[in-house]
């Protein structure tokens, strides 16, 4: 996760996460990505169960009822573990995670238990009576995916309507008094829309906005061919930083963030060096407070039937069941040889990413897109498009 806004336009120094011990406890939820101890963000898919057809879910989500998902009671006991072994926060994801009535329960028991609860949704569920309900339990924060305006996301999406029901839903938060911002996953067919969901932002008064660069897992692993190439990811990043700078000097705020490559951290500090060398210096401390990618250590996942994953893409392999073992002792089991080289993945690494001069503020990218690509874990990640010149070459 790179914070386009908070190194690009200024919004956060050094300083203020070192001013919290950079304790995952401690941290407020802007800076959580600066913290040491890495004590793992974690995904639950709560459900296998969507009411809508999307083109790119990593969770291949059905419309019919799944009869493998944790109980309530399950779940809560998952939550008591999770809290006792530091996760400062419980993405609650699907599926469509308001399909499941007790997801109310389930995210009121993770905050009262001293975590941030969070849901990423679709947004074509959230009533006006559910936004309430959402914001009495002390949610931090609703994620409504779009991934463009009408034609393009219900294509994608592939229910006709979706776009229209995920604005109410976005209405209804806002009115609720609950943080809401978008998901938007890039590729081919919907790149061009960029400039339309910052224009959304802009219009409707959205504080969030998440840039998702495409993962090749579950039914997006067959939209590889509809990835964007290099140079075209190159194009989309640097105008989601023109957009983010135009509002910003307007005067609209907006956090704005790229999520799922980070090579946009080198590419980010490499445009800063050129327009403000002294900007430039947070920029990069910033960048290796962040170690790049995190998966299987700061970050986990536990799908519907028990199962964790090294994050929410990787569900070719499990490392157990929160049903016979805790995700806390799963998660801290060297004994498995993967888990412990993801945890210092960076001397695992191959290729490009090994003699890579940005390994240690992008720690190999995602392991699981090289793996797709290359049949090989460890290989370089296919969608960097850092050129060979700025990866080698002394800045």
């Amino acid at each position: 996760m790179i914070g386009i806004s908070k190194l690009y336009c200024n919004t956060v120094e050094p300083s203020d996460a070192i001013r919290y011990g950079r304790d995952s406890k401690k941290l407020p939820s802007h800076l959580l990505q600066f913290s040491k101890d890495k004590k793992p963000v974690v995904v639950w898919n709560i459900t296998r169960r969507c009411n809508l057809k999307c083109v790119h879910c990593y969770a291949q989500a059905k419309d019919e009822i799944f009869k493998n998902e944790l109980t309530t009671e399950q779940g809560k006991k998952l939550l008591d573990d999770l809290a006792d072994f530091g996760v400062p926060v419980v993405l609650f994801s699907g599926g469509e995670p308001l399909v499941r009535k007790d997801l109310p329960i389930l995210a009121e028991y993770a905050v009262k238990k001293g975590m941030r609860a969070v849901v990423s949704t679709n947004g074509t569920l959230i009533t006006k009576d559910r936004a309430k309900i959402l914001k009495d339990i002390g949610l931090s924060y609703v994620g409504i995916s779009l991934d463009g305006m009408q034609e393009i996301n219900d294509r994608f999406r592939g229910v006709s309507g979706a776009f229209e029901s995920a604005l109410k839903g976005i209405i209804n938060c806002k009115e609720a008094g609950i943080k809401v911002g978008l998901r938007f996953t890039i590729n081919k067919y919907n790149v061009s829309e960029i400039n339309n969901i910052f224009d959304l932002l802009e219009k409707m008064e959205i504080p969030r906005v998440c840039f998702y660069h495409l993962v090749y897992a579950g039914r997006g692993s067959e939209l590889v061919k509809e990835d964007l190439s290099h140079e075209q990811t190159r194009d989309a990043v640097n105008l989601i930083m023109d957009r983010t700078r135009e509002l910003f000097d307007k005067n609209i705020q907006k956090e704005v963030l790229t999520v799922d490559n980070h090579a946009d951290g080198p590419f980010l500090y490499l445009r800063m060096l050129k327009e403000d060398p002294d900007r430039a210096k947070d920029v990069l401390a910033l960048l290796k407070m962040n170690e790049g990618n995190s998966s299987g250590h700061g970050f986990g996942c536990v799908s519907w039937d028990g199962e964790v994953y090294a994050d929410q893409f990787w569900r070719h392999y499990s490392f157990g069941n929160i049903l016979t073992s805790p995700f806390s002792k799963i998660w801290t089991d060297l004994s498995n040889p993967l888990m412990k080289k993801l945890k210092e993945k960076k001397k695992h690494v191959t290729g490009r990413c090994a003699k890579c001069k940005w390994l240690d503020i992008c720690a190999g990218n995602f392991r699981v897109r090289a793996e797709a690509i290359s049949g090989d874990v460890w290989a370089a990640d296919p969608a960097c498009y850092l050129t060979d010149q700025e990866i080698y070459t002394a800045t």
